[in-house]
């Protein structure tokens, strides 16, 4: 979509621990471009309690109504969202991560965190920390651990902005798909992208 020459493929799969605005922007841009992504979501965002009129090109909405279009988005582009899954561990294997939950275990390439301030997982797998004892991460949001991301309040110190959780999701998700493809990936997407995929649903 973004490079009709690109037809790299990839059988990755990415899980995506919280489903939030971190965690959302990571699964729609790891699914819309062919990775296979499954996000787990106990819907404890604070977004609930938010209404949003700093968010760039959005007047105002609401916090709840936000996390339900977002939510649209990611499952029209693919995504196995489990709503209220909760993780309850992630270890590494030879081949990547596997995630347990209440409902049975699950095998990745890639895993992304997106559970807010809580860094207890990112704590368990050994990921390095700062001084100020929040994950470290660099602007690709990868942690010391190969192929783990952390995103949002994870990796700050009470910058919580959706804004700011949006953008993480979306660097770590780019970071992946640069990884599959073996070159630096821009999602950039045309008009005739947009009229490809939305066909007569597309607004004038």
């Amino acid at each position: 979509m973004s490079d009709d020459t690109d037809d790299t493929t990839s059988d990755a799969s990415v899980l995506v621990v919280g489903g939030g605005p971190a965690g959302l922007s990571a699964a729609l841009f790891t699914a819309k471009n062919g990775l296979e992504t499954t996000v787990f979501d106990t819907d404890e965002t604070w977004m609930h309690k938010a209404h949003l009129f700093n968010y760039l090109g959005i007047g105002s909405v609401g916090g709840s109504e936000f996390m339900a279009t977002a939510r649209q988005q990611v499952d029209d582009f693919g995504a196995d969202r489990r709503q209220g899954e909760e993780v309850t561990g992630v270890s590494e294997t030879d081949d990547g991560f596997a995630v347990e939950t209440a409902d049975g275990g699950y095998d990745a390439d890639y895993v992304i965190l997106a559970t807010g301030a809580n860094r207890d997982l990112a704590a368990e797998l050994g990921c390095e920390f700062t001084d100020e004892d929040v994950v470290d991460v660099g602007v690709e949001m990868e942690t010391s651990v190969d192929d783990l991301y952390a995103t949002g309040a994870m990796v700050r110190v009470e910058e919580w902005q959706a804004a700011i959780a949006v953008g993480d999701g979306a660097a770590a998700a780019l970071n992946i798909l640069s990884k599959e493809k073996g070159e630096r990936y821009h999602d950039f997407d045309v008009p005739a992208d947009a009229e490809r995929v939305f066909g007569e649903q597309l607004a004038e």
